[in-house]
């Protein structure tokens, strides 16, 4: 019996969403009968080789359940316990994951500044120092986000420029890819381009976000990049017993293109609302909301007056970014639809009038 408005909406997060009905066929489907356990499953096995199709013929899958695990257990595989990671001071390691990558493994975290959320080799250089100097963790692995933390996308040429310098400086790359779905969708290339193509060696690969439930995965592309992630995903209690239900719910999203249209389809809402305002701000219609950072994906980033942001959040639920430049994000989802976006796109028109 549900206990919730299924027609309810909001604009906080691809989370708040629910399951895609084909994923949810698709957990039905897996159900019935004995299956071995701990991903000896006939759909784990499947998923293996569609991995492999994906992203190559050396890559190995090791499925988890959220994304903070997907990015423990990698991390903690790449490296020896004196090395550090370098990653973005926005990343969502340093500063959403409860320091489970610094607590859970005993990592270091080395953070630096951010151009809209992004890494460049010249932002990564200003800590890759004292190497071999006993009194410093040693910088061993940069990991970037895919999307970033701020919705902006990364290009393929910008992350080969990343994991070029990475391979020269004796670093490896890990990549959060959170929304990794929304970022190809968005830039129109496969996971191979986007990801094996461009020297990756690790991937955190999302799908809570678009549309699942708690299936996440660790993607190896380079094994040499990692050591005993077999019994780290167990001690760090990521093994699932009954993997064959996540296992299932990931590939749900490789048939019939349903991840990549899920995700074309929320950046497409993305689009509309920030445009839809755009127009009105360019009409006069409304004043006192500009965007702060571009949008390439799902995500609309933007500051408003912090009376109409709570005028709105009456009707839409939404998080604050940044509160002292009064700056909020806005998620679209795989369900959000036009209608939703008109009518969060009303509210903010009304509170701002107000």
């Amino acid at each position: 019996m549900a206990i919730h408005d299924k027609q309810h909406r909001s604009f906080a997060s691809d989370n708040y969403s629910g399951a895609h009905p084909e994923v949810m066929q698709a957990i039905v489907d897996a159900n019935g009968g004995h299956q071995s356990a701990y991903g000896y499953d006939d759909y784990t096995i499947a998923l293996q080789q569609r991995m492999r199709d994906e992203f190559g013929p050396k890559t190995e899958t090791f499925v988890v359940f959220n994304g903070t695990g997907a990015n423990v257990v990698a991390l903690t595989a790449m490296m020896p316990r004196w090395g550090a990671v370098i990653c973005s001071n926005l990343a969502h390691i340093e500063t959403d994951e409860g320091g489970a990558p610094e607590r859970v493994s005993g990592l270091k975290l080395f953070n630096v500044q951010h151009a809209h959320g992004k890494l460049t080799p010249e932002s990564i250089a200003t800590q890759v120092y004292d190497i071999g100097f006993e009194h410093r963790a040693q910088p061993m692995v940069v990991s970037i986000t895919q999307t970033t933390e701020v919705g902006t996308v990364y290009t393929p040429s910008e992350i080969k420029a990343i994991a070029d310098y990475c391979h020269e400086n004796n670093l490896l790359l890990h990549l959060d890819g959170a929304r990794i779905w929304n970022a190809a969708a968005a830039l129109g290339v496969s996971f191979k381009e986007m990801i094996s193509d461009t020297g990756v060696d690790v991937v955190s690969f999302g799908g809570t976000k678009n549309g699942v439930i708690a299936a996440e995965a660790v993607v190896v592309i380079n094994p040499d990049a990692v050591d005993g992630l077999i019994y780290l995903r167990k001690m760090s209690m990521q093994l699932m017993s009954k993997m064959r239900f996540a296992s299932a719910q990931l590939l749900a999203l490789f048939e019939n293109d349903l991840g990549f249209e899920s995700a074309r389809h929320s950046n497409k809402m993305a689009s509309l609302l920030r445009s839809t305002l755009e127009k009105k701000i360019a009409a006069g219609e409304i004043t006192g909301l500009n965007f702060t950072n571009p949008t390439n994906a799902n995500a609309v980033f933007a500051s408003l007056p912090l009376s109409a942001a709570n005028q709105v959040r009456k009707s839409f639920h939404f998080y604050d970014w940044e509160l002292a430049k009064e700056e909020v994000r806005w998620m679209c989802a795989f369900d959000t639809t036009e209608q939703d976006v008109m009518d969060f796109v009303q509210a903010i028109a009304e509170a701002l009038k107000k």
